[in-house]
């Protein structure tokens, strides 16, 4: 019995220590002239509070000063029942590692979203996937307790087949294998209200 418990707690351990914040591997030589354009999230694992629900489309471009700016639109849901598409912008704050930002919310996005959130590139072939990650608060043991993940297609119909399998691994890799879920575009957004 005692063996099986030390067991069971180094592989806590050994997984508290593989899924630290600290240990996420971002992109190599990101390149965010590549990255730039529209990208259609497939999927997301999801934060805790108000969020982008699903048809959520991001654009990132970069301003002549170099300052790269992402625009967002999506539908939430705010007082449980209300629906409707939130326009999000936001700039992004360089760091040492080109891979990796700290997001800045304005206008009406402040009002969903608080603070500063990092904005990682994990993993993208800028032709057709990307994975983005973000902690926002990370726990005693160095893990994420509050943060979410976008799968981002450049192509509104979802992720080619190829780009499954590195797609699962990078899920894995992050310790969220599991934790996603289908983001659905079925134009909701498009839809110009009645006046």
């Amino acid at each position: 019995m005692l063996r099986w418990f030390v067991a069971l707690c180094a592989l806590a351990v050994c997984w508290a220590q593989d899924c630290q914040v600290a240990n996420v591997q971002v992109m190599q030589n990101f390149d965010r002239s590549r990255y730039v354009g529209t990208w259609y999230a497939v999927a997301k694992k999801d934060p805790v509070g108000l969020f982008l629900r699903d048809n959520i489309v991001a654009t990132f471009a970069i301003r002549e000063d170099g300052t790269m700016t992402a625009s967002a639109e999506g539908r939430v849901i705010i007082l449980n029942n209300w629906e409707l598409c939130a326009k999000m912008f936001a700039t992004f704050e360089d760091t040492p590692d080109p891979a990796k930002f700290k997001m800045k919310y304005w206008g009406a996005a402040t009002h969903l979203q608080t603070g500063d959130d990092l904005h990682w590139v994990i993993d993208t072939d800028y032709e057709n996937y990307a994975v983005h990650y973000s902690c926002r608060e990370i726990d005693y043991d160095g893990t994420c307790l509050d943060g979410y993940s976008f799968i981002f297609s450049r192509h509104p119909t979802g992720l080619r087949a190829e780009d499954q399998r590195i797609v699962t691994q990078r899920k894995t890799e992050l310790c969220l294998l599991g934790k996603y879920r289908r983001v659905e575009h079925n134009g909701y957004c498009q839809i110009e209200p009645q006046a």
